[in-house]
Parts: C-alpha cells; sequence; structure tokens
C-alpha cells in the first residue's frame, strides 16, 4: 500500500533457504475485507498510534506504521518447493500467514504452519492458520461464558442454545458455521444485503433482513424465541460487522443477562451504541473474542493450534457448502492492486476473493 487507496505489485528476491528452514511457493492467499482493507482506506489504528504493549493502551501520536504498508494478509496456503528440515517434507501444502507473496522462506521456529490434510480443498486452506480459529475463539468465549475454564469442546457455549449472528461476511457466516456444526438449536444470520443472507440460508442458517422499511429485526427475532414470561431473545450473539449500529443490534437482540460476544473491529466512533437502553435494562454482557488471546484460565489447553485443528474438522465435514457459497472471487496476483483498491472503495463486492499463487494475466 503506497498510500490511501494506492496499491501496487513490488518485485523481490527471495533469500537462499537456511539449514532448518523452508520454501514456499503460493498456491493461494485470501484476502480479509476487514482487517487489510483498513490500510488500503488509511483507518487502521496502528497509522495515527502506536500499541503500548506493557500499559495495554494506544498512544496518540506516534504511528506504528507508516505508508508504503508491506506484508499484509494472513491467509495462505503454500505448497513446499524447497526444505532443508524434518518438519515439513517437500510437496506438502501447508496454511500459514506470510502475507501477501508469491513465495516465502520460511524458519519453522519463528513461523506457525499447518500441513493441510489430504483431500482437503486447498482454497478452503486459507482459513486454517488465522481466520478460522478468529472464529473458533468466538465459540471458545462463549463456551467460557457458561463454564469458565471448565470448557471441554467448542459446542459447550452454543449447544441447543439459539444463536444469533450479526454481519454475513466471511467471519460472521464462518462462525455461524461453526455454531450449526456444534449443536445450536437454531442459528439465525442477521445482515443488509439479500444476497449474503441467501449464502447464510444456503449454509443452514434461518436469514434475517436487517433493512430500514422491514420492520425492527430484534423484535421479530424475540417474538420467535421466547424462554419464558419477559425472557425473550438470543441465548448469545456473535457480532461479526465491525460498525457500531451492528453492535447496537446486537445488543437489542439478547434475552436478559444474555452476552454479545464480539469478534468485530471498529475503526470509528460508537456513537450509535445507547448503553443506557438494553444494555442497562437487561443486564447485558459484551466480551470481546479478539484472536490475540483465548478466555482468561484456556490458554494451556486452547492454543492457535488447537483452533486451526477445530478449523480443519469444520473444513473437513462442511467444506463442500462452504466452497461453493462463500469463495466468490478467484484472481491472479496480477489483479490484486485493482481488486483492493476497489473493495475498499465498495466499487466490487465480494464475500471472500481469493488470489491466485501466480502473477500473469489470464493470457500471460
Amino acid at each position: 500500500m503506497a498510500a490511501p487507496g494506492e496499491v501496487t505489485l513490488v518485485e523481490e528476491e527471495l533469500p537462499a533457504v537456511p539449514e532448518g528452514g523452508f520454501r514456499v511457493e503460493t498456491v493461494y492467499s485470501g484476502i480479509s475485507a476487514g482487517t487489510e482493507l483498513t490500510y488500503v482506506k488509511g483507518t487502521n489504528p496502528y497509522l495515527a498510534a502506536s500499541w503500548d504493549r506493557a500499559l495495554g493502551l494506544f498512544r496518540p501520536g506516534a504511528p506504528a506504521l507508516a505508508y508504503p504498508v508491506r506484508g499484509i494478509g494472513y491467509m495462505q496456503v503454500g505448497r513446499v518447493a524447497e526444505t532443508r528440515t524434518g518438519a515439513v517434507r517437500e510437496g506438502a501444502l501447508v496454511a500459514m500467514a506470510y502475507g501477501h507473496r508469491t513465495g516465502y522462506v520460511a524458519d519453522p521456529l519463528a513461523d506457525r504452519f499447518v500441513e493441510l490434510p489430504p483431500g482437503l480443498d486447498p482454497v478452503l486452506g486459507v482459513y486454517v492458520a488465522h481466520m478460522g480459529p478468529i472464529c473458533a475463539n468466538g465459540l471458545l468465549h462463549a463456551a467460557a461464558d457458561l463454564h469458565g475454564p471448565a470448557v471441554r469442546d467448542l459446542g459447550d457455549g452454543v449447544r441447543g442454545r439459539r444463536v444469533a449472528v450479526v454481519g454475513a461476511g466471511v467471519v460472521g457466516l464462518l462462525t455461524a458455521s461453526f455454531a450449526l456444526e456444534h449443536g445450536a438449536a437454531e442459528v439465525v444470520v442477521a445482515d443488509e444485503t439479500p444476497e449474503r443472507l441467501l449464502i447464510a440460508e444456503a449454509l443452514g442458517a434461518r436469514p434475517l433482513a436487517v433493512n430500514a422499511g422491514d420492520g425492527d429485526p430484534a423484535a421479530e427475532l424475540k417474538r420467535r424465541w421466547r424462554h419464558g414470561p419477559d425472557d425473550r431473545g438470543a441465548d448469545v450473539v456473535f457480532q461479526c460487522r465491525g460498525q457500531a449500529r451492528a453492535l447496537a443490534l446486537a445488543l437489542r437482540m439478547l434475552r436478559p443477562q444474555g452476552t454479545v460476544v464480539d469478534l468485530a473491529f471498529y475503526t470509528q466512533g460508537a456513537d450509535e451504541v445507547r448503553l443506557g437502553e438494553e444494555f442497562h435494562h437487561n443486564g447485558l454482557s459484551l466480551r470481546c473474542a479478539q484472536i490475540g488471546r483465548v478466555p482468561r484460565g484456556l490458554a494451556h489447553a486452547w492454543d492457535r493450534e488447537r483452533l486451526s485443528y477445530e478449523t480443519v474438522a469444520l473444513l473437513e465435514r462442511r467444506g463442500a457448502a462452504l466452497r461453493e457459497h462463500l469463495v466468490t472471487e478467484v484472481a491472479g496476483f496480477a489483479e490484486a492492486p485493482r481488486l483492493l483498491a476497489d473493495l475498499a472503495a465498495r466499487r466490487r463486492h465480494s464475500v471472500q476473493a481469493v488470489l491466485r499463487g501466480d502473477v500473469q494475466d489470464e493470457g500471460g
């Protein structure tokens, strides 16, 4: 990203593979329509402040990043082309997070990699290293909300419960798929885009339109989901869209004393979140499920590797439907600058765009 809205391709020479390392050639590289586009738009908080890890605070006035921004992207699948380590074999397909590059030299002591099982569609492998664990961690937070450190599996927070998901982007649709796979009684996905609601329905969830003139979606949900007198709404809501109005809706959909598990990344204010209304009167809870941490007390049992393998298990069982409905665009690396700029400017709409590991145009 040379500047906001300006995306270019840069040629770099890979270093030689050192003893103990390996080299991958990119097969697929998934685009995050949330985090990555904040760099294209210029709205990422790291462009205006720095993160003080010791204090847990953003410090304004000293940006952590400046343009040009390079190396973004966390959904890569590569084929091992050369290896000087027994940790991975030549020819293996591995899921990693090394940014949008056609190739990468990795150190197995510094770089996470997950070898993909035979038979798994490599396009779906873009979810294994990071995006799938983001969504699995959301379910883990819902489970911890009920059971604390006694969580046994991802279904502990959704099994037999009525689950709402706000946002039918990749995070929302994968989270809904996890909830369905782990035994939720019913899953409703709320979104403003009819085409995305059709995808949610195809994946097994109940769609709920969020549009002016269509009535109040929270009231519609609460008329459907009754627990008892004066007790209606979702047991848990996964908030998966980085808009304040989405968080406001998520809070309104909850039953009294329910919990919103928030997976969204907000880069603007939150004026539409009314903490003096449903949040206060219904005694609600809001839990951030940011991927940098699992719930307190669970790190020893639920590391990133386990979340990746939970993702593989989901993809092995529901992969055909996810491949058909979730991956809406596959393009070559040569098309990446225009694709990213168009997505950021909303000139182009895609649920999951994926780059192929080549730099040639279709006729090249």
